[in-house]
């Protein structure tokens, strides 16, 4: 690889003639058989890599130059080094045995999607920048907004809309900035500081992110205790409560955040019951899916969002678990001018007879940033290629998965399930009835959280299956989720081999 200390008098492309040609098509057909070639045969030995990184921080500055090449290299050269040097440096996401945070599923549609997204290469702002970009968006979401059963007035056809934002971080923004607006164009701007914000104990750091950017006083976002009495959803009479007590002291109401299959343990957070105590303060209500949205396209999964049409919006992660690569979050609203009035701008540059009439969709004014990508090419295909009936079949086997290894845990006394497995996601631990002596310095719980702890980490530094934890109700479980395109029972099953290989070597010697 050559940098700028190889400087030579004559600039060698390495393209034909003295200028290069970078959208050269038959250059391209070439190079792009060469990396669908190169990602195939990494999906085909996906498997035999270790599944999270081995290397130790800043391993790549050892590896690359100090500065850019001065001349063209080629792509054969350059795939060497993707190889050599970037694949050991990536923790695996699809690979059949990477269990940890939650999936990030690939598919052929969804990477093919892809490709004629960034093929086009369409900056899709508004209509005019380019009119299909903007059409197959707005079908394709109320097409999936159908499948979901959400109410009509969350749809296009109903009066309501849909738009797709890279992550469900921007989507939570965006929420809590248009129910901000609406509010403060109620009682002033000079009260902004008297907004409050709510999300349980178990809500998405995104929540708290999201009002700091949005101008909420710090001291007023909420975070309201749950407990395993309600398997840590957050309960209508404590979200009551707490409005209650900031009533008092003089504060606004604003905003919650209610879940559907929380990070920590998919809990699920009771939507009805909410929303009637949003409806009488009159809470802005968002829903946050992002995980487990996917499996409300099935039957026996649909009443988790029983209530939705009592909130204001509503998400999910089409990129976690629905094929379709990173980035896709979709966002459905009742009310869209509340996102235009808090995020449009109309520069005199921007103006034309489509937007001017308002006959048309803009985007931009329904998210943070003016750009934006073709994402709903990506999810066209998906729907397209695999259908409804598919993709409930590829949800429906990661569930069968997961209730598998919460029976291969049930099999082993020296196991628990810590908290009900809603979806596709196994919270376990080593039991606090296993840790020997009765010497202990510290209680039987926390040696069991430390004990469990260092039993996740050697089982992740054997680069064989990888998964993630949380701390639920102060208990250190181990997730196990599954969810990747690749996954199958055996894996699930090779996966139970390697946690108790590592459970019985680190019980040995604790004893």
């Amino acid at each position: 690889m050559g940098s700028l200390h190889n400087q030579k008098p004559e600039i060698k492309t390495g393209f034909p003639g003295s200028i290069i040609k970078p959208l050269d098509p038959e250059e391209f057909r070439r190079q792009g058989h060469l990396v669908i070639d190169f990602l195939a045969d990494y999906y085909n030995n996906v498997d035999k890599y270790p599944v999270r990184s081995q290397v130790e921080p800043g391993y790549l500055k050892k590896r690359l130059p100090e500065s850019a090449p001065y001349d063209a290299e080629p792509i054969e050269e350059i795939l060497r080094d993707v190889q050599n040097d970037i694949v050991p440096g990536i923790t695996h996401w699809q690979s059949p045995n990477y269990f940890a945070y939650f999936p990030s599923s690939g598919s052929i549609a969804g990477f093919l999607g892809e490709m004629l997204s960034t093929g086009f290469n369409v900056v899709g702002f508004n209509w005019m920048s380019s009119p299909a970009a903007t059409e197959l968006e707005s079908i394709v979401m109320d097409w999936l907004g159908k499948m979901l059963e959400l109410p009509s007035e969350f749809l296009f056809s109903g009066g309501g809309g849909g738009v797709l934002q890279g992550t469900t971080c921007e989507a939570i923004l965006c929420t809590v900035v248009a129910a901000r607006d609406r509010v403060l164009r109620r009682i002033g701007r000079e009260n902004i500081n008297k907004l409050v914000v709510y999300g349980s104990d178990q809500t998405h750091s995104a929540l708290q992110k999201a009002a700091q950017i949005a101008g909420i006083n710090p001291g007023n976002f909420r975070a309201v205790e749950t407990s395993r009495s309600s398997e840590f959803g957050l309960t209508a009479e404590a979200f009551r409560a707490q409005i209650e007590s900031d009533l008092k002291l003089g504060l606004v109401p604003l905003f919650l955040c209610a879940t559907i299959g929380t990070t920590s343990s998919t809990a699920v957070d009771p939507l009805a019951p909410l929303c009637a105590v949003a409806k009488e303060f009159n809470v802005w209500v968002h829903v946050d899916a992002a995980y487990a949205g996917s499996a409300c396209i099935l039957p026996e999964y649909r009443h988790y969002l029983d209530g939705v049409e009592n909130a204001d919006s509503f998400s999910f992660n089409a990129h976690k678990w629905f094929l379709t690569t990173l980035d896709c979050c979709c966002l459905w609203v009742k009310d869209p001018s509340a996102l235009v009035k808090a995020l449009s701008t109309y520069p005199e540059y921007l103006r034309n007879k489509a937007s001017d009439a308002k006959s048309v969709i803009d985007y931009k004014d329904w998210q943070i940033t003016l750009s934006r990508r073709f994402r709903s090419m990506k999810l066209w295909l998906v729907l397209r290629s695999y259908g409804v009936a598919n993709l409930r079949k590829f949800l429906r086997s990661h569930v069968k998965m997961a209730k598998n290894f919460e029976g291969l845990i049930a099999m082993d006394k020296r196991f628990e399930v810590v908290v009900p497995r809603n979806f596709a996601t196994v919270c376990f631990r080593i039991s606090p009835i296993e840790i020997g002596g009765n010497r202990q310095i510290v209680s039987k719980e926390e040696a069991a959280n430390n004990l469990n702890a260092k039993l996740l980490e050697t089982i992740n530094e054997s680069g064989k299956i990888y998964m993630t934890h949380a701390v639920i109700g102060g208990v250190y479980v181990m997730r196990f989720a599954v969810g990747a395109s690749l996954t199958e029972n055996r894996h699930v099953i090779l996966a139970w081999k390697v946690v108790q290989e590592h459970a019985n070597a680190l019980l040995n010697s604790s004893s």
